[in-house]
């Protein structure tokens, strides 16, 4: 009888030091993606102090996305037998390390150094985050913990932008870095003392078949659709702030905000995506793709009206912010004998569209003027439509 009373009396303790590891998780995720995100709200400002244009600033985002690219796939196979809480707190502290070099950065150089460093870690967090959050939550409370250290994963794609553009107007650019590096460190330190000691991944069995799903020609479409897709939606949003400051003559005190309404809105558009990715993930592509266009397409000429602009933003938001559980849940399902690695694959990919988004972006602005932006990225998406519908009918 006193072993059962003990049995009841340690049941919900354990549970609630598992829903505070399962919290410090996904608070780790928000800083970690945050620190990719955040920089695209401070190009403007970090610009001028760094004495480059805005679209020179815009090339370490393109920096970051092409070294997690890169390096994503293979650090992450790489790392995957190093226990789980030495591993999150080396990469927090390394976060909190290069946020601070960021914070210091005297010129274009030495920002592009602190940028490449934190590339490096981010995907080997991002690809095993959610497997431990399994660990932790332990066997039937697998997908809850996992939603939740998901949604510091999608709260940072959204919110992290504008919450660095907002703490820039308070604390300066340099101050967000400062702010980032700190909360890194508070994060590590709070992983080192509350983290169980975890297992590492196991050797998967027949590991040499994953790599099959590289081999199918419709999963490898389904990989360079979501490269089209991000370039698009990158190509425009890269640059957002400096549309809505040089173009919309948004204050550069409230551009912030304009970008936290985009992220708040864009939310209805994660519930969205997620509840018609099930039913046809290329129908939803399809869908949301031609809601990204006419958003972005609408957005530049209606910049000088305000009542205009935030329509086109409503449905520029909703569109981007759906299309990222559009493209994860569509490739899995494009990879289901290898769902992890098909998860890698898919965040490579986005990278990759970040990154050629950013480029493209410079490129159109240093040509055509930052009016461009639009039609170009535009034009990206009509591409990516037509893929996706190719791709239907040839299912």
């Amino acid at each position: 009888m006193q072993s059962s009373t003990t049995g009841a009396a340690l049941a919900p303790a354990t549970s609630s030091r598992s829903a505070l590891q399962i919290l410090i998780m996904a608070i780790a995720a928000f800083i970690i993606v945050t620190t990719e995100f955040l920089i695209v709200g401070l190009l403007p400002a970090m610009a001028r102090d760094l004495d480059v244009s805005v679209a020179v600033a815009g090339q370490v985002v393109a920096l970051f996305a092409f070294t997690v690219m890169l390096f994503g796939p293979f650090l992450t196979a790489k790392l995957a037998g190093v226990e789980r809480k030495k591993l999150f707190t080396v990469i927090l502290l390394v976060f909190a390390a290069s946020n601070v070099l960021a914070a210091l950065s005297t010129n274009i150089w030495v920002m592009a150094l602190a940028r490449f460093i934190p590339a490096l870690g981010l995907p080997v967090f991002w690809g095993t985050a959610s497997e431990t959050a399994g660990q932790l939550a332990g066997p039937g409370n697998a997908g809850k913990a996992v939603s939740r250290v998901y949604l510091g994963i999608s709260a940072a794609l959204v919110f992290g932008v504008p919450l660095g553009t907002v703490a820039a107007d308070t604390l300066g650019w340099r101050g967000s870095f400062w702010a980032l590096a700190a909360i890194s460190l508070i994060i590590a330190i709070l992983m080192q003392l509350c983290m169980p000691t975890l297992p590492s991944s196991p050797a998967k069995e027949h590991g040499e078949k994953q790599t099959d799903i590289l081999k199918q020609p419709r999963f490898l479409a389904h990989v360079l659709l979501s490269v089209l897709a991000f370039t698009a939606m990158f190509t425009a949003y890269t640059y957002l702030a400096d549309i809505l400051q040089t173009l919309g003559a948004v204050p550069a005190n409230q551009v912030g905000w304009w970008l936290m309404g985009f992220g708040a809105v864009g939310m209805i558009g994660n519930q969205w995506g997620g509840a018609l990715v099930d039913r046809s993930p290329l129908g939803a592509m399809v869908l949301f793709l031609t809601i990204l266009a006419v958003g972005m397409m609408a957005a530049v000429p209606l910049a000088g009206n305000h009542m205009l602009l935030i329509g086109a933003l409503i449905l520029w938001g909703v569109a981007y912010t759906a299309l990222f559980p559009v493209c994860q849940v569509r490739v899995m399902n494009a990879g289901v004998k290898a769902q992890a690695l098909a998860a890698t694959m898919n965040i490579s990919a986005a990278n990759a569209g970040i990154g050629l988004g950013a480029i493209f972006g410079g490129l159109g602005i240093g040509e055509f003027g930052l009016g461009a932006l639009g039609w170009i990225a535009t034009a990206i998406a009509a591409l990516a439509i037509i893929v996706a519908v190719l791709m239907m009918r040839k299912r």
